[in-house]
């Protein structure tokens, strides 16, 4: 395990359908450390509209941005992984003026893989807006904190190439000093 100054504070980011709760899970339980799932920060409107297959507006998103940036900033002393699309810079920017630590893995693949993965699992967000979400999506600009991964290997694999990237990583990104 990396030894940090302090736990990391991870948004595991990207389109319905790449895997965000399994990283997620995957990260969190290497670090001991708490972890959330952006989809239950969702009011139940944005449930019912999502699974009706109508797009979330930037004004349904604020809200849920908001209480997950609440999240992170409440997990930044003991470390905290949540899973959230955060499409958007600007919705990535609402989550680091709240955790400003935090640090985004995203996550990117093939879009027939998502499509077949959205297909075969129980969720509310139908496959219907696949493209939606890929023409809102946004990939992080060379001045976020983070780096995209592809989502073909095993969860088990993406965490492990995420962390080395890490302990090689210029930057603060775990909260320690690489």
């Amino acid at each position: 395990m990396i030894e940090v100054s302090l736990p990391p504070l991870v948004v595991v980011m990207g389109i319905s359908g790449v895997g965000k709760s399994a990283i997620g899970h995957e990260l969190a339980d290497r670090f001991g450390i708490a972890y959330a799932d952006g989809d239950d920060f969702h009011s139940e409107a944005n449930i019912a509209k999502m699974a009706s297959g109508t797009p979330l507006t930037d004004d349904d998103r604020w809200p849920w941005l908001d209480t997950i940036g609440a999240w992170l900033a409440d997990h930044d002393a003991h470390g905290g992984v949540v899973s959230c699309s955060a499409l958007r810079r600007v919705y990535r920017d609402i989550l680091v003026a709240a955790a400003p630590r935090t640090v985004f893995l995203h996550l990117h693949g093939d879009h027939d893989l998502i499509r077949s993965r959205m297909e075969h699992r129980q969720h509310f967000m139908p496959p219907s807006l696949l493209e939606s979400q890929e023409k809102t999506l946004e990939f992080l600009q060379d001045d976020e904190n983070g780096a995209l991964y592809d989502i073909a290997p095993t969860p088990a694999a993406i965490v492990d190439t995420f962390l080395a990237d890490a302990n090689h990583h210029t930057t603060d990104i775990l909260g320690g000093d690489s």
